[in-house]
């Protein structure tokens, strides 16, 4: 395009601004008269374009011209379409009115078979996005990510386009897709698989029950490229296995609590493991050493975050001890920022208080970013014993610290003040000196809650007014004087007697600041001087004089407070005046506000962790964090925070305090109502077709077959002894293509009662014809009725999945045991009835369904009864004995069954050494039996 060069050309060599506006003036004039002529040809359309799209670029307003490019958009070339798309992506914003035209076009090629225009729509739909864009094309772009005919690197820009439209309008993600969008991280491509989870990564912090098949996938996949370098050679970043995906599978594993499952927790260990030793020997190459510890400090988080090992932890404390200290700017807020997250999670601080005076030089580092990392860790690692230390060089370095970071600073030393303080006039003092270096930095949390604590706790109200008293007669910020005229209001009386502390005395410090304190302050001090007329009667006609002389201030508010309070000190008796002026009750229990404050501040401002900044007090449970740290300085200074005492009536006010109104609204949430849960897809309620058939012919054998179709065999086979239960599934592809992506999820309903661990994985890419298992171990550890599910998943094309119930069950940890009559009758009566005994009468639940006395046998023989003949008086009626092990020991279980043929009922009596054992067992003995056998099947089949 000649004409395009020629016109830049032209531009660059313009010698003044004004010259270059008229020659682009000129152009655009000649562009709007050709596209007002028409008979433009595709290529004659396509170079004016590119003309406004250069002058767009340039600065310059476009206002005509979108009509065209969205009409290149439709054409059959690609480079016409290349420029139609690029002219879209810069001229139309999401609320565009002419965006509703090019949702049909841009429909039209992500259906073309051509890769190339799918991606170019792809790059549209990213970079325009938009609600009505995205509820439009969202699941084509879903298709296309799912689809098994779509090439890598479509693939790959079809799960941006994805995160980048969840993170605008994450409506646009349907929550069915989790699992088909999860299997993909096992993709070949490694370009795919990070691509994918970078995605997931997005959607499992604001969805993590829907994803949490992820953390398994992910472990899996971290394995593979660390210990089996299963990686192209193309993903080597000098001679590291793409450190990228490294770091986006470790930080995915934190964002869920650690695994139960054994063999998963052995899988991350192996990986980490092998990362700890790759990065024992510090590379020479630049890029290799940022790489290695991009990957490293990954690690140590995710170790920290497991917290299994107390031996990998101390190593873990001398390395980032190394670390802090680094004179890599980089390395040193990394190694600050892992043992802030050390401190949140170990149960002793001892190891990073080793590094106490590294730490604290750290708040003087050049570098904010250090220095912010710094006080975060500072605050993390402050306990009863080194408080006080920490406290104070806080204290110094505010007077030096940069004013972006102060009003953070604030916050948290008064937090730490709070909380670890042991003697209340250390508290004190400390807090009034941060209120007198901070200045401006103090926000109105940090004085009012100083307020609530002295309110609450009689312990501190005297020496707080003294010390408040003396701070009044200096040249104080106005924070001092809000708690001041507070606290001699309310108090000042414990120390009228003391030298120096007078009424007249405390009146002219707080008269003073009258002169110079902002509208608000005055108020405040206006109603001290009203509480001085009920405690102080000597100094009243100086009072009266305050109150006559703002009752004519131009400010309403303290116009009408003095007329009022004036009004109310020269009425005929003080009776009303005592009850206005009785003294303040105290605070209601609540969490502190400096808390809230502080996590106001950093929310949002990163990706959610599943730690805070701080002890791991804060940490027990992070959606209470808040509470967790509210509940006083220190078990010996509780009172401080939320005291009682008793009020100037000789009444000892409720522990809760008087509330106001907005006090009682406050946490609550007025949204439309709780998050509905996510369906759990390997529960029993979503058991797929046919499941019962081979699970009911494996209830009583250990094994067979419990699944099968076209596609896949899954074969099953179980030994039990005592309390431990094995359980092998196999399973076969029947196909004649290979099966990928196979995932596993048990749902274990029985827990805590039953405990399932996977001793392995099954491989995640079957061949044709092959076969792969999985090892469970089941351990009971009490009764139980719940039988586990399974969800089996691959990708075969599509996703195929399939949810199993597996015959785990009670009877499985039954023993028979033979006794005698007389050693029966014995037994039954030294158990005797209820809590032991569980008696229940029940008839068959199915229409046209019979019972007889081999059917009854059968049934009470496979459920793990050994029958005992001839105890019973009644023939009929069926005895059994048996042991129940468990975890912990083992229970005797005696039986008495009375059928009743004729009316199709059973009465059956358990009795067990454990309360708890008879009820499972009768509800397991009602559900089997009362199935009964069909009265024209063959009397032999009670399957």
């Amino acid at each position: 395009m000649k004409g395009l060069v020629q016109f830049i050309a032209d531009l660059r060599n313009a010698r003044a601004r004004e010259l270059e506006e008229k020659r682009v003036n000129k152009e655009l004039a000649n562009i709007r008269q050709k596209f007002k002529g028409g008979n433009l040809n595709g290529y004659q359309k396509k170079k004016y374009v590119c003309k406004l799209l250069y002058v767009y670029i340039q600065g310059y307003d476009v206002d005509f011209g979108h009509l065209e490019a969205v009409n290149l958009i439709s054409s059959t070339k690609y480079s016409e379409k290349q420029i139609g798309y690029l002219a879209v992506t810069l001229f139309l914003h999401e609320e565009h009115e002419l965006l509703h035209l090019v949702v049909n076009s841009i429909r039209k090629d992500l259906l073309d078979n051509s890769e190339l225009n799918i991606c170019l729509a792809l790059h549209a739909v990213a970079n325009v996005g938009g609600r009505e864009l995205g509820e439009a094309l969202g699941s084509e772009v879903h298709r296309l990510l799912i689809s098994p005919t779509s090439k890598a690197f479509v693939k790959k820009k079809a799960a941006l386009t994805l995160l980048r439209l969840y993170r605008k309008y994450p409506g646009i993600v349907r929550n069915e897709w989790a699992e088909r969008i999860i299997s993909i991280m096992d993709d070949p491509d490694m370009g795919v698989t990070l691509s994918v989870t970078s995605l997931v990564m997005a959607l499992a912090q604001d969805l993590p029950d829907e994803y949490k098949g992820c953390y398994v996938k992910a472990a899996q996949r971290l394995k593979r490229i660390v210990v089996d370098s299963d990686i192209a050679p193309d993903y080597l970043y000098y001679r590291v296995p793409c450190p990228w995906i490294q770091v986006k599978l470790l930080r995915l594993l934190q964002y869920y609590p650690p695994s139960e499952d054994s063999h998963v927790r052995e899988i991350i260990r192996e990986s980490l493991r092998q990362i700890m030793q790759s990065a024992m020997e510090t590379p020479k190459n630049v890029q290799q050493n940022n790489a290695q510890n991009a990957i490293l400090f990954e690690a140590i988080n995710l170790l920290i975050h497991l917290d299994s090992e107390h031996t990998l932890m101390m190593q873990i404390s001398t390395r980032l001890g190394k670390y802090i200290q680094s004179r890599e700017t980089n390395v040193r807020y990394l190694g600050l920022d892992a043992m802030t997250h050390f401190a949140a999670r170990a149960e002793t601080l001892d190891p990073i208080k080793q590094h106490q005076n590294i730490i604290l030089g750290s708040l003087r580092d050049r570098d904010i970013s250090v220095r912010r990392k710094g006080l975060d860790l500072l605050y993390s690692m402050c306990d009863t014993s080194n408080a006080g230390p920490i406290v104070n060089e806080l204290l110094r370095y505010l007077q030096t610290a940069d004013y972006a970071i102060r009003e953070e600073m604030v916050l948290k030393v008064a937090i730490l003040t709070e909380k670890y303080a042991t003697d209340a006039q250390w508290y004190i003092d400390m807090t009034l000196k941060l209120l007198s270096l901070a200045g401006d930095h103090v926000n109105d949390e940090v004085w009012q809650r100083v307020i609530q604590i002295v309110t609450n706790n009689e312990e501190l109200q005297a020496y707080a007014a003294h010390t408040l008293l003396t701070y009044l007669k200096t040249d104080c910020h106005e924070s001092l004087v809000k708690i001041g005229c507070y606290v001699l209001g309310e108090f000042g009386h414990l120390i009228a007697d003391n030298p120096g502390s007078s009424p007249i005395e405390q009146f002219m410090a707080l008269q003073a600041k009258m002169f110079t304190g902002s509208d608000n302050t005055r108020a405040m001090i206006l109603s001290s001087f009203v509480k001085f007329v009920n405690l102080f009667p000597e100094i009243k006609p100086q009072l009266l004089q305050i109150f006559r002389l703002y009752s004519h201030s131009p400010d309403s508010e303290l116009q009408q407070r003095a007329f009022e309070y004036l009004s109310l000190a020269t009425l005929p008796t003080d009776d009303l005046l005592r009850t206005v002026c009785d003294e303040m009750p105290p605070f209601s229990e609540r969490a502190s506000i400096l808390l809230s404050r502080l996590h106001q501040k950093t929310a949002g401002t990163s990706e959610r962790k599943t730690w805070v900044v701080g002890g791991k007090a804060a940490n027990a449970d992070k959606q209470e964090v808040l509470m967790a740290q509210s509940t006083g300085l220190k078990r010996s200074f509780t009172t401080i925070v939320n005291g009682t005492r008793t009020g100037s009536n000789g009444i000892t006010p409720s522990p809760t305090g008087t509330k106001s109104a907005s006090g009682d609204l406050e946490g609550l949430d007025f949204s439309s109502g709780p998050a509905q849960p996510a369906p759990n897809m390997a529960s029993a309620a979503h058991l797929t077709p046919d499941w019962d058939i081979g699970f009911n012919k494996l209830y009583f054998l250990h094994e067979g077959v419990l699944f099968e179709d076209a596609q896949v065999h899954i074969g099953l086979r179980s030994e039990y002894r005592a309390n431990m239960g094995v359980v092998k599934l196999y399973i076969s592809n029947k196909s004649s293509y290979p099966i990928g992506s196979l995932t596993t999820t048990i749902d274990n309903p029985a827990s805590p009662n039953l405990k399932i661990d996977s001793k392995n994985l099954p491989e995640p890419r079957v061949p044709a014809a092959g076969q792969t298992q999985q090892t469970f171990f089941c351990v009971a550890h009490g009764p139980f009725n719940d039988y586990p599910t399974i969800r089996i998943s691959y990708l075969a094309g599509a996703l195929q999945a399939y949810t199993l119930a597996l015959p785990v069950l009670m009877h499985r940890y039954m023993e028979p045991s033979s006794l005698s009559a007389e050693d029966f009758f014995k037994r039954w009566r030294q158990i005797g009835g209820p809590p032991m005994e569980t008696q229940k009468t029940f008839g068959l639940s199915g229409k046209n369904k019979i019972i007889h006395e081999a059917f009854t046998r059968h049934m009470v023989e496979g459920l793990g009864w050994k029958i005992l003949d001839n105890v019973d008086p009644n023939p009929k009626n069926i005895v059994g004995c048996a042991v129940y092990h468990m975890e912990g020991g083992k229970t005797g279980c005696l039986l008495r069954l009375e059928p009743n043929y004729e009316k199709k009922m059973y009465r059956i009596t358990v009795r067990a050494t454990q309360d708890s054992v008879p009820p499972a067992i009768v509800k397991q003995m009602e559900q089997k039996l009362g199935q009964g056998v069909k009265e024209t099947g063959p009397i032999s089949n009670y399957d």
